[in-house]
């Protein structure tokens, strides 16, 4: 073999060994490309997952807050039309007179503290028992025969309300009730 053929040959197996680095380093590269598309797509699909999810929830808290505007508007007509009653029921209530200022004056009260004297515990806890009995005898509380008072009970409509007193009953208990409870059907039964 001639020296030209060698050469040729040892060219050609050169450029062959090149060929076949770059194939291989080639080969890596469309691995990791095919890898790296595969996760793209794992990716594009569990967003796809997350955007149907997200559009679900939206189409509920859609669904909820047209329940509770509409709930919400009727308890707000059902309290304006007891409000109007009520109203009407007020001003149609007769008109309480005022107490004088006279009338309103203190009555002097007997003191509590008993003068402190020698004597015996008995003698001491009855002067305080008698004081106190006094006491309640002029408050009207209680008759000279020692008996409680029955105090007539105070109007509900027509009076302020005092100063540092709220309204014990719940509103939305007895607003949103559509008819008031019959108790008077069962006997025994009190409202």
């Amino acid at each position: 073999m001639s020296l030209i053929a060698v050469a040729m040959n040892l060219l050609l197996a050169g450029l062959l060994i090149a060929a076949m680095v770059v194939g291989v380093r080639l080969n890596r590269r469309l691995k990791a490309l095919k890898d790296s598309h595969a996760g793209f797509e794992v990716a594009v699909r569990e967003l796809n997952m997350a955007a149907v999810r997200a559009e679900q929830g939206l189409a509920d808290l859609r669904a909820a807050t047209d329940e509770a505007t509409d709930m919400l508007s009727d308890r707000i007509e059902k309290g304006r039309a007891l409000a109007a009653k009520l109203e009407k029921l007020v001003s149609s209530a007769p008109e309480l007179p005022r107490a004088t200022m006279a009338e309103r004056a203190p009555r002097p009260m007997p003191s509590v503290v008993p003068p402190m004297r020698e004597g015996t515990t008995e003698d001491r806890l009855g002067k305080l028992l008698a004081m106190a009995r006094s006491r309640l005898q002029a408050e009207g509380m209680i008759d000279q025969d020692d008996r409680p008072v029955a105090a007539a009970p105070e109007p509900l409509v027509g009076r302020p309300p005092l100063p540092g007193r709220r309204i014990a009953s719940m509103v939305d208990d007895d607003l949103f009730e559509d008819a008031p409870a019959a108790f008077d059907r069962f006997p025994g039964a009190r409202r």
